[in-house]
């Protein structure tokens, strides 16, 4: 008999990956944790909620993101995707606020569909609904439902397509894009928005294709990915878009995709792999239409963990040729990149084997 991914006893008692998730009867709130969602299937929920709601249980399935400890705590912080059984289906929703809209722009849910539709594709994801309620120009609210086709597929998958569809509308509705805004608009087909925007501390934009080909190829793009990953939040690097140096710095040009080489992703997971230690956490590479038989490549760099850094390069390049016998190790700084010094890569080490000596080791 196949153990499934998601259960429960009664309406109180929820399993997940084998683990105890509370549910608050009083308030109708369970709340998982986001490791979960790579463990789970879309399918176990689905039959899960169905069974629960037979005995009035909840309807929603909030994710969080803090210490696992602390899930049972109340007040605890969710993530604004949630997981809904909608007329037995399982479904994931999630409402934006676009706080203070431009009172002379109205609502165009037109837009924010056609906006959507690469994203969806991608996501093989439909948008079974969307609608907006105005707040006398305070606020406008938009609500948002996703169905999908859930056989074979893990609760991440969902959950992530809702994440970024909430990133782009965040990103379509204004404000200064961030690294989450900024990958799930380049994601969803418009890359064109990030035109204009200037390269610092998250963002790299190169023209064309590390020539992988060559040592000196993939360092730079290991020493690229490196820089985020040593960084405090993170950042992307997006392969199909040009610059222009300004008296404020290199600002984002105009789009110039590439010819669609097919399994380039795979090509840079592996040089990777191999010349940037340790492996990077949650690395996501996109190959993007970018037109007919172009496409622009996406590396998308979540915050490191501290005890992870620094990331090291294998080879370096010194006076325009390749040492292989080298480390290298660099970190964004603005629009630039500084290397780590030999003094703090010493404290490092320092440190490590303090810690080691005492039979302790960071959490």
């Amino acid at each position: 008999m196949t153990t499934r991914t998601v259960s429960f006893s009664d309406y109180r008692d929820w399993i997940f990956a084998g683990k105890d998730r509370s549910y608050d009867r009083h308030t109708d709130l369970l709340i998982i944790h986001r490791s979960d969602l790579d463990l789970c299937t879309a399918t176990d929920l689905q039959w899960a909620l169905r069974r629960a709601e037979e005995v009035g249980g909840p309807e929603q399935v909030h994710v969080s993101d803090i210490d696992e400890r602390y899930i049972g705590m109340e007040g605890i912080p969710v993530e604004p995707v949630v997981f809904e059984l909608e007329e037995g289906a399982l479904t994931v929703s999630f409402t934006f606020v676009e706080e203070f809209p431009d009172a002379e722009e109205e609502a165009d849910e037109g837009r924010m569909v056609a906006a959507m539709q690469p994203l969806l594709a991608r996501h093989r994801a439909a948008l079974l609904s969307i609608d907006e309620e105005d707040y006398e120009g305070v606020a406008r609210i938009w609500n948002v439902r996703l169905g999908f086709k859930l056989t074979g597929r893990k609760l991440a998958a969902l959950f992530r397509a809702g994440q970024d569809l909430f990133d782009l509308m965040q990103a379509l509705a204004g404000g200064d894009p961030t690294r989450e805004t900024a990958g799930s608009l380049v994601r969803a087909g418009r890359a064109d928005v990030l035109i204009g925007q200037p390269e610092g501390h998250w963002l790299e934009a190169k023209s064309q294709h590390y020539d992988l080909a060559t040592a000196t190829g993939q360092i730079s793009l290991a020493q690229a990915v490196s820089r985020f990953c040593n960084s405090e939040d993170g950042g992307i690097v997006v392969v199909g878009m040009t610059t222009k140096k300004t008296a404020a710095g290199e600002h984002i040009r105009q789009l110039n995709p590439m010819p669609v080489r097919p399994g380039i992703v795979r090509k840079y997971h592996q040089v990777l792999e191999n010349r940037l230690f340790p492996l990077v956490r949650d690395l996501r590479i996109s190959a993007v239409e970018g037109g007919p038989g172009s496409e622009i490549i996406l590396v998308d760099i979540p915050p490191q963990p501290e005890e992870l850094k620094p990331f090291l390069v294998s080879g370096a390049i010194i006076d325009g040729k390749v040492d292989g016998a080298f480390i290298s190790i660099v970190r964004r700084r603005g629009e630039g990149s500084v290397p780590t010094t030999a003094q703090e890569i010493h404290s490092t080490m320092v440190a490590g084997r303090a810690l080691l000596r005492r039979g302790q080791l960071p959490q």
